[in-house]
């Protein structure tokens, strides 16, 4: 199979499908890999590095989509590269589709068979391709919300973690998974007082066992969301219902009363965010006021810490790419249950429910679709 590596183009993004050592292992399965020239330059994989596992370096995007027949990207295609894509093809990478119904449209169009990282499932419940940027994101979180939380950046003036004789700042994290978790980890060592929100009460056990007493759990209803947004000074969206919009937590009268200054931070972004005053910002843009509170909504956080955000997602994602190269995107399929998870469009049908269901198209089941 000839694996097709075109460069990131939405803002600031410098994250690479593959990685050079991620390539070798293509190239050593028996398939042909091409880069499109300085694909992974920002973050310190060169064009030579790519060259010297075997890989063949390609001046333009349109040549990568051309000849390829399966691409491997980091963000969803944007509106000129979902054109590129052509019937038959492979395409391997976050998708995000559910409030984005202009690019599900697009791919619907393409005829190519697009596998959504963020879909995809393991065998212990969870998301092995989403988690690893989920660690980066909800890590991250923290820190640019202590920025923000600075008077320069419009923030209320708190040092997250405080100092002697002085109160730390109030973090109140909403969703207790990977996001909201590692974000607890980030603030709880920061020094802030946290306090984690989620509506599962076996989660919120495991919670209590993980932070030993350092973090405070709370049973999340809308009573609960209301007073600990009011109270805090950044608010963590860590919200994540898999494929499908997040729901919408915090109202705009809620957010109208929090404390000047205060500062939300969006990781559900990419899924259409969980306050309702969120809209996707860049990471040259990437904080905006409502009401006077800072929000914080880079829709693609990790591309911040892209070369960490690129070694850890090509440990996710390398397995499956080689298997479907390997397999062809068919038999790959049906051969692996999770992996199926992952198909979201499927030759212009949609094939996972939550978008079906969101957009109101009409939705095919994957196994149907691949005619297993």
């Amino acid at each position: 199979m000839l694996v097709g590596v075109p460069k990131e183009i939405k803002n600031r993004e410098y994250r690479v499908g593959l990685t050079p050592a991620s390539a070798r292992e293509l190239i050593d399965n028996g398939h042909d890999v091409i880069v499109q020239k300085n694909a992974g330059f920002e973050i310190g994989f060169t064009d030579d590095m790519y060259e010297a596992v075997g890989a063949k370096i390609i001046d333009t995007a349109a040549e990568i989509f051309a000849k390829a027949d399966m691409i491997v990207k980091v963000k969803e295609p944007q509106a000129v590269e979902c054109e590129m894509l052509r019937p038959g093809q492979i395409l391997y990478t976050y998708l995000h589709l559910a409030p984005d119904p202009e690019q599900t449209q697009g791919l619907i169009k393409s005829g190519a068979i697009a596998i959504a990282y963020e879909t995809v499932t393991d065998a212990f419940g969870g998301l092995p391709l989403l988690a690893p940027m989920s660690e980066v994101a909800g890590r991250m979180s923290i820190q640019a919300g202590a920025h923000a939380l600075e008077m320069s950046q419009g923030g209320r003036g708190m040092l997250l973690g405080g100092v002697p004789g002085v109160a730390p700042a109030k973090v109140t994290v909403i969703g207790g998974g990977v996001v909201g978790t590692n974000a607890a980890r980030m603030a709880v060592g920061m020094g802030a007082d946290v306090t984690i929100l989620d509506r599962s009460i076996r989660r919120m056990q495991q919670l209590d066992d993980i932070f030993k007493g350092q973090v405070k759990t709370v049973f999340s209803t809308n009573d609960a969301v209301e007073e600990h947004v009011l109270a805090s000074d950044l608010v963590v969206g860590a919200v994540l219902i898999p494929g499908a919009a997040a729901p919408k937590l915090v109202s705009r009268e809620q957010i109208g009363k929090m404390m000047r200054g205060s500062v939300l931070v969006d990781v559900a972004i990419d899924q259409g965010g969980c306050f309702a005053t969120s809209k996707a910002t860049t990471h040259e843009n990437p904080t905006y006021i409502v009401d006077e509170v800072v929000h914080y909504c880079v829709a693609n956080m990790p591309g911040g810490v892209a070369r960490t955000s690129t070694l850890a997602l090509n440990n996710a994602t390398l397995r499956h790419a080689v298997a479907i190269a390997n397999k062809g995107w068919k038999k790959a399929l049906a051969d692996d249950k999770h992996l199926l998870e992952g198909l979201n469009v499927c030759e212009g049908k949609i094939t996972y429910e939550a978008v079906a269901r969101d957009q109101n198209l009409n939705y095919v089941p994957a196994l149907e679709a691949i005619g297993a």
